[in-house]
């Protein structure tokens, strides 16, 4: 009987498709029978598509054709075509020993940024949403986002003081309770990264918070009190409704802040703290060099600006983070009936 009816399912959706194909078929040609239509229709699509071709596909295709050329910004002679050199950047990218190693550290970075941020994210979306007040709740939420709108380079230079050895905050309260020795966090190779992770979750939880609190919002308020008269207590309720319903969420969440892209851009935007201290990019003792960053470096910083290699590198990384994005696509798909 169930092989029966999985059988009849399957006609249906092949009936369907097929009358879907058989409608676009139909729509085409009516679409060729109108001919070109309207010119004026052209003439203001023209600027959009033109920005898109200028900003968009070229940046891409450009960016496609360096990563297998040897292109090097101080070399002009290697601007052209002649620079293409095959699949020599990924030979000497599958080789190079300091990109694998800032790989790792990449992806250690996300892999203590990623729990972090959704922890604390989904714990203050969940204390929010329990605020009844809407006065308050409203304040809440712009306390919560505040880090994302403050300026970048204002939020760095905060962080930077409260890192800062003799005078920052955090060391000067930890003296006061009885530690003798507090780290360095910024000038010690073994502290210095998790000293950017604390600064980068500080940075990002604001908007998963809100996030988390549009999929809390959106949750029937009926179900909680039909398990409430079932006798459930708030975490049954949040472990077998709340976290369920949220799935969705959690997707988006975990594709914008998961893979080496996210520690990649994070390293480049937060290495200003380390420049501040009077470090170098990666520092101290290269503890901190990032794909991101050694990418950086190798495109602007570094002998003759090797951009080529460096977009090998980006080429590289986007490819590992559509894989990652695939990958929790179809661990957080729901089940369609």
């Amino acid at each position: 009987m169930t092989q029966v009816r999985k059988q009849t399912v399957d006609e249906v959706r092949s009936q369907g498709k097929a009358a879907v194909a058989r409608a676009f078929v139909d729509e085409l040609r009516h679409i060729h029978k109108g001919g070109w239509g309207n010119p004026w229709g052209y003439i203001y699509i023209a600027p959009a598509v033109l920005m898109y071709i200028v900003f968009q596909a070229w940046p891409i295709l450009r960016g496609l054709f360096m990563a297998f050329s040897d292109y090097r910004w101080l070399i002009p002679e290697t601007h052209g075509l002649s620079a293409f050199n095959g699949l020599d950047n990924w030979v000497e990218l599958m080789s190079d020993k300091s990109w694998w190693r800032s790989v790792g550290i990449a992806a250690k970075f996300s892999g203590m940024v990623l729990p972090g941020t959704l922890v604390l994210s989904l714990f203050v979306a969940v204390m929010i949403a329990k605020v009844k007040n809407g006065l308050a709740s409203g304040f809440y939420r712009v306390i919560s986002y505040m880090p994302v709108v403050l300026p970048l380079s204002v939020a760095m230079l905060v962080w930077a003081k409260l890192f800062s050895v003799r005078f920052g905050y955090l060391n000067v309260m930890l003296k006061a309770a009885g530690v003798a020795n507090p780290p360095n966090w910024l000038g010690s190779p073994s502290v210095a990264l998790y000293s950017m992770t604390i600064a980068t979750v500080w940075r990002r939880f604001g908007e998963w918070t809100l996030l988390f609190l549009i999929g809390i919002y959106n949750i029937n308020k009926e179900i909680y009190e039909a398990a409430v008269v079932d006798g459930t207590n708030g975490w049954q309720q949040f472990w077998y409704i709340t976290l369920p319903l949220l799935k969705p969420v959690f997707t988006l969440v975990l594709v914008l802040g998961s893979g080496i892209i996210s520690a990649t851009v994070e390293a480049i935007a937060l290495f200003s703290v380390w420049n501040v201290e009077g470090n170098t990019v990666g520092g101290p003792g290269e503890s901190c060099m990032t794909a991101g960053l050694y990418l950086y470096r190798t495109a602007f910083t570094h002998g003759d600006m090797r951009m080529g290699y460096a977009a090998a590198m980006s080429l590289f990384l986007g490819v590992v983070n559509m894989l990652i994005t695939a990958f929790v696509f179809k661990m957080m798909r729901t089940e369609r009936k």
